[in-house]
């Protein structure tokens, strides 16, 4: 068990992507774990055969315990003791027939169901379970095989998504090693609007909304599944609880034109992605808010006990949706970077966090948060304070709209922006007048800047 930071003492084995008999590469993802700072994808640390499996998925254990061991094929490999984390015993819980459940070694309830395997591979896991699953008969692979046999080079994990959203693997070339299609690969093909894409794939389950049946579970009153929360799931409940009860959350809410930003996106959009970047409307409007900080120091802040801590850096986080949680990566010294430089930041901290390869540092230390309800066609949202910072931004969604212009009716590029922020240091007007900067900001943006 890798130590993924200084501060990290022990992690949870969520999913083995690789099973006893496998042949592993070296630095080939072989599990996944997660710990209260970040989930991430482990690579071997060496090639040959994953001989044993010491820590089950959801078992916890402390850093540098023996997980697993890899040989040469044929050799014979002992499983080592692995000192597990005590859990905190259960209460009996009562199931739907009023018979009580006992607490089980593993620290699962029984009477434990498992759900039945999918009908069909449309179905199918996207997203990896947090907590033990059970094993099922697998269903044919239609999808990652061509005639003639050629299996495209992919992970289970890849498979899986490209089962959940009818994705032919055959279709995306891959950008890992021999072609191998990564988990980056297939959900840029799908996140990109596509006509060559199925009506069904696209109107796919979202990646963030978890499957119940992919997880043990046990039955509760009137036939309710009672499942347990994830590692990551937990952490965000208590990080958004106790940022409820310590800020003072008020919101401004201002409509913002983005015609001008629009103009010069689609002017400039080929030519940074010839640089290998993407000009979007979060690029703009991170390069406003980095300009409007700078300026608006109480915003830039944070509160230690009874003291105002006023920040010089200024360190811009992004959430980011993943297939069963949030993270919010870090980009460090945004307010150094031009808009080229925090487009790639952007793209490059985003795609690290949905490929869980993102390190505990990547995810502290931020000064203010961007976070975007948008995405899915929200107007706009109320976000909570990401602490101990005192501010948030929510993006809503950018649409065309009819808008009164010298009392005339125009169509324009609009949407509305949020700013979520504590009272106990920023007041409204104080508030208020970076907003009104932040829409100047984005309305008279600068072509000279792009």
């Amino acid at each position: 068990m890798p130590q993924m930071g200084e501060s990290i003492a022990e992690g949870t084995i969520v999913r083995w992507i690789k099973k006893v008999g496998d042949s592993v590469d070296r630095d080939e993802p072989l599990f996944e774990i997660s710990t209260d700072k970040v989930d991430a994808e482990i690579p071997s640390p060496a090639a040959g055969v994953l001989m044993a499996i010491a820590v089950k998925e959801g078992e916890t254990v402390p850093v540098n315990s023996v997980v697993a061991t890899i040989g040469a094929a044929g050799e014979v490999a002992e499983v080592p003791e692995v000192p597990k984390v005590p859990k905190v015993p259960e209460v009996p819980k009562v199931g739907a027939n009023g018979a009580k459940t006992s607490a089980q070694a593993d620290g699962t309830s029984a009477p434990t169901v498992a759900a039945p395997a999918p009908p069909s591979t449309t179905n199918a896991a996207l997203a990896a379970p947090l907590a033990p699953a059970p094993q099922a008969p697998q269903a044919p692979q239609a999808p990652e095989a061509e005639a003639g046999g050629d299996r495209h080079k992919s992970s289970p994990l890849v498979r899986r998504i490209a089962k959940e959203h009818n994705v032919d693997i055959g279709q995306i070339q891959g950008s890992g090693i021999g072609g191998r299609v990564t988990k980056q690969d297939i959900l840029g093909f799908i996140e990109s609007p596509s006509d060559s894409r199925s009506p069904d794939s696209r109107s796919a389950r979202p990646a963030s909304e978890p499957l119940v049946q992919d997880r043990p579970f046990t039955i509760g009153a009137a036939g309710a599944q009672i499942v347990p929360m994830s590692v990551m799931r937990k952490k965000i409940a208590e990080h958004m609880v106790l940022s409820k009860r310590t800020s003072a959350h008020v919101y401004s809410v201002f409509e913002v034109n983005y015609s001008k930003v629009d103009q010069i996106r689609k002017a400039k959009k080929d030519d940074y992605e010839r640089s290998g970047a993407k000009l979007t409307y979060t690029s703009f409007i991170a390069k406003v808010i980095v300009d409007c900080l700078r300026a608006h120091r109480t915003i830039n802040a944070s509160i230690d006990g009874d003291n105002a801590v006023y920040h010089h850096e200024i360190n811009l986080g992004i959430a980011v949706a993943l297939e069963n949680g949030l993270i919010v990566p870090v980009v460090k010294g945004a307010g150094e970077k031009n808009i080229l430089g925090l487009s790639r930041a952007i793209q490059d901290v985003a795609d690290r966090a949905r490929a869980k390869k993102l390190n505990p540092e990547e995810v502290h230390g931020g000064t203010f948060t961007i976070t975007n309800p948008g995405n899915f066609g929200a107007q706009f949202g109320l976000p909570i304070i990401n602490q101990p910072q005192v501010a948030i931004l929510g993006v809503g969604t950018i649409e065309k709209r009819a808008v009164v212009i010298d009392d005339l009716i125009g169509i324009r590029t609009m949407g509305y922006l949020t700013l979520g922020y504590d009272h106990r240091l920023v007041d409204g007007a104080v508030a208020d007048q970076f907003m009104a900067d932040v829409k100047k900001g984005i309305e008279n943006f600068d072509p000279s800047q792009v």
